[in-house]
């Protein structure tokens, strides 16, 4: 089986065990309890300048891997990137020596104005181009591989030409970025769009996933009965995205695992029961592949 491209060097590369998002409600119970968990991830533009968010950062990545996962960097504006907010950004890569650094496949800024949502690209030769250029600045400035986040939608572009699965694939392919397949992001847009969501899992390349997010999602009810999947990080897993993940496992083997909620931000023992949960499943991955290998 292909293996996941390693991460990159840093103070303290990100594990192929399960992790949480880390929220400001829960910022003084993990400092203070240090609770057993593999890895944190933060939202980059959290962590970017001075006070009390960024100074709990930099005592927990003493004891913890970290990962930053943007969600300002706008990949996909065509007006270019945002040379302010990317240099930014590599301060706070400089400052905490992530393990991983991650964004979306989305754009956010138009006319220099930033518009708070992660938004759909039209999957065009085009827009493939503008992305890659966009991934090979970033990484040029950071001086290392990012990852890049299947989005989740609610529309499609008519003028599109490239399934979104391909679109993915050649990005990393051409760019050297690593893919953060989001599982939940994956049966979301699946559902809402009539896709397979095993065929997409099976077109994107193993070896350049880097990591796996998993989240809850929520479901609405439209006009005519039609039932539209929202990607809401509001509640637990759904059962049919853990069945996805376990699908993602056999295919890329044991990948550093996040659990996402950032909406109704539950206590923090929910959280980490919903990591050791994916930890099982990534510990029988493990176990099997130990035997095959002693078989």
């Amino acid at each position: 089986m292909p293996r996941p491209a390693a991460a990159p060097p840093g103070r303290g590369p990100i594990p192929a065990h399960a992790g949480i998002g880390l929220r400001f409600r829960h910022h003084r119970e993990v400092l203070e309890s240090r609770p057993r968990i593999a890895w944190l991830e933060v939202h980059t533009e959290n962590y970017m300048g001075g006070g009390a968010a960024p100074a709990c950062l930099e005592a927990l990545r003493r004891d913890y891997p970290v990962s930053l996962h943007g969600v300002g960097l706008s990949l996909g504006s065509a007006g270019g990137l945002d040379s302010i907010h990317l240099e930014r950004v590599r301060r706070a890569v400089e400052r905490f020596e992530p393990g991983l650094v991650s964004e979306h496949l989305s754009w956010s800024v138009a006319g220099g104005i930033y518009l708070a949502d992660l938004l759909p690209l039209p999957l065009t030769e085009e827009a493939l181009e503008l992305v890659c250029r966009h991934v090979d600045q970033v990484q040029d400035v950071l001086a290392r591989p990012i990852l890049v986040e299947n989005p989740s939608t609610y529309l499609q572009f008519r003028h599109s030409t490239i399934p979104e699965w391909e679109f993915l694939a050649a990005l990393a392919r051409r760019s050297g970025c690593g893919i953060l397949c989001d599982v939940n992001n994956i049966y979301v847009s699946a559902c809402n769009h009539g896709w397979d969501a095993s065929a997409y899992l099976a077109a994107l390349p193993a070896t350049a996933i880097g990591e796996i997010h998993l989240a809850g999602h929520s479901v609405r009810t439209l006009e005519a009965g039609r039932r539209l999947r929202i990607d809401d990080h509001g509640s637990p897993v759904a059962p049919e995205v853990w069945a996805l993940f376990r699908e993602a496992l056999e295919r890329f083997g044991p990948v550093p695992t996040l659990i996402e909620w950032d909406t109704d931000v539950p206590p923090l023992e929910v959280l980490l029961e919903e990591a050791a949960r994916a930890a099982v499943l990534l510990e029988e991955l493990e176990r099997s592949e130990r035997y095959a290998d002693a078989a």
